[in-house]
């Protein structure tokens, strides 16, 4: 019997072809430059922000901060007219380095509201 007559065999030509076709659309999928250039072996992992916030909160425990409670909402008056408003914020203060740091989500209104 010949090969290419068995139902539900492939010859050796079409599973090197498809492979072929596999293996082009995994190469164009992780290549980072144009043609020539090395592929990237894995997908980099991003780390979260979080980072940031640890150094930050090292630098106000170096300058000394303390929490202030009983704050519940804070106003910055901008020149435009608008206010930055925070409700219930976690307020950090240290009155030596006159720093204040305050934590929280702000809303941008209008002064008339």
């Amino acid at each position: 019997m010949d090969e290419g007559l068995v139902r539900g065999k492939l010859s050796d030509r079409e599973v090197g072809e498809m492979n072929a076709e596999k293996l082009k659309k995994m190469q164009a999928s992780v290549r980072v430059g144009g043609k020539g250039s090395m592929r990237r072996k894995k997908k980099a992992v991003h780390k979260n922000v979080t980072t940031d916030d640890k150094k930050l909160q090292a630098n106000l425990k170096r300058l000394g901060v303390s929490h202030i409670n009983g704050i519940e909402e804070v106003n910055f008056f901008k020149e435009d007219g608008s206010v930055l408003h925070f409700t219930n914020p976690k307020l950090q203060a240290s009155l030596a380095a006159n720093t204040f740091v305050i934590t929280g989500q702000p809303e941008d209104k209008k002064i008339t509201d």
